[in-house]
């Protein structure tokens, strides 16, 4: 019964031990891959909301301060009544 274990984790490509019997070679960079993918994702998730909401809280700052929008007549009776 062990005899039937150990081929079977072995064909899965571990041990009874649990050390995983791969080749490094093609392991590793293969692993650096998945991990450059996931951490990039995972920035750009946070970089690309940063840049829009900072886009349209310019934009809101441009047309509040712009002289010629405080200027209009309807704006100067809408704060003295």
């Amino acid at each position: 019964m062990r005899s039937d274990a150990e081929r079977a984790t072995f064909w899965a490509g571990q041990t009874l031990k649990g050390t995983v019997v791969t080749d490094a070679v093609c392991a590793r960079p293969v692993a650096t891959i998945m991990m450059m993918v996931f951490f990039s994702g995972l920035a750009l998730d946070i970089a690309v909301p940063a840049t829009v909401l900072t886009a349209m809280a310019s934009l809101k700052w441009l047309v509040e301060s712009w002289p010629a929008a405080n200027d209009l007549p309807f704006d100067q009776k809408a704060e003295t009544a």
